[in-house]
């Protein structure tokens, strides 16, 4: 129903108000008695097979919803009945802002794809904040966190002190994101020493409060093997959880959709099918290098059971889709935990 009558629909629409749109018809649907326990009875597979104990969290499935999709916190309980495991709210930062001039959010049919170039729009971590304090706390929330546009790399791990401290109380672990291409100079923080410096920190802040949660770091797909060798010796420096491999790309290789089109579309990050074999190399190289200790949680062109199967046996402990979400349909999460419990079989 998704793929013949529902996504051709929203497709008619740019990316950004088809977002809006599936938000605001979710949230009146919802409130329709019954709604929830028909949807959750449709999309979610309830099995022992598929918990999984990570960072000291007990999932109930691998599956989660990557940052991105729910900004602000506000359907995190209905996204929840789709069968997600878990769902990753942010990026947020500590002033609510704009971002980046639309349009900015594009779609590849062609290649199963969206470029984005977001910025970090979002209310701000005060106004999420004031509807996770409604959470239920069955379903598990990370907290994805960011710096403001307007302040100073030097001045970064300042944005990053004031989310942490705010959402502290409501959420179950911690992204630090340094790797999205849409903010300007925010990549540099993922240069040894800046990136080291910052996740001390933040880590010292979470030690400090006595029962410190997760605290992960994102990385991009564009990092060189020198650079992940990096990230290797300062995940372990700083004792981080573990790591998100990997955020949207810069690259534009091997694309289907017509050059013309997609050097019209411009800057962003390319996430979906045309991500997936790279995140796979970086998610296994990781994995190789850190071993169980550190866990790593993939994400990168994650359409069908098979893909997600792909990113498990290269070593990642839990796996989260988005652009796959939005071009499979809520039907993905399921397919995906059918197929982990065939592949146990």
């Amino acid at each position: 129903m998704y793929k013949s009558i529902i996504k051709p629909i929203l497709f008619r629409f740019q990316p950004e108000t088809a977002h809006n749109l599936v938000f605001s018809s979710l949230k009146i649907l919802f409130k329709i008695p019954l709604v929830k326990t028909l949807v959750r009875s449709v999309f979610q597979v309830k099995d022992l097979r598929l918990e999984k104990t990570v960072f000291g969290i007990k999932f109930p499935n691998a599956v989660g919803l990557a940052a991105g999709f729910d900004k602000d916190a506000k359907l995190f309980h209905e996204l929840g009945c789709f069968g997600f495991g878990f769902v990753e709210i942010g990026t947020l930062t500590p002033v609510g802002q704009p971002g980046n001039p639309q349009p900015r959010s594009f779609r590849l049919p062609e290649d199963d794809a969206l470029i984005n170039r977001m910025g970090f729009n979002n209310e701000g971590v005060d106004s999420a904040v004031s509807r996770l304090k409604n959470r239920n706390k069955q379903l598990i929330i990370g907290g994805n966190i960011g710096k403001n546009k307007v302040t100073p790399n030097e001045e970064a791990v300042n944005d990053y002190e004031k989310c942490f401290t705010k959402l502290y109380p409501y959420v179950d672990y911690f992204v630090v994101n340094v790797s999205s291409p849409n903010t300007p100079g925010l990549r540099e923080l993922q240069d040894k020493e800046p990136l080291k410096n910052l996740l001390l920190k933040v880590q010292e802040m979470n030690q400090a409060t006595g029962s410190p949660k997760p605290l992960l770091l994102k990385i991009a797909p564009d990092l060189t093997n020198s650079q992940l060798d990096d990230i290797i010796a300062i995940t372990k420096e700083v004792k981080l959880s573990g790591l998100i491999a990997t955020n949207t790309t810069i690259s534009r290789e091997g694309l289907k959709a017509d050059k013309a089109k997609v050097e019209m579309i411009g800057a962003g990050g390319l996430s979906g099918k045309p991500v997936r074999k790279r995140s796979t190399e970086v998610v296994k190289y990781l994995c190789e290098k850190l071993g169980d200790q550190y866990p790593v949680i993939a994400v990168g062109g994650i359409h069908s059971a098979e893909d997600a199967i792909e990113k498990l046996n290269a070593g990642a402990a839990l796996v989260q889709v988005y652009t796959g979400f939005i071009y499979e349909g809520p039907g993905l999460v399921k397919k995906i935990n059918k197929g982990i419990l065939n592949s146990l079989k």
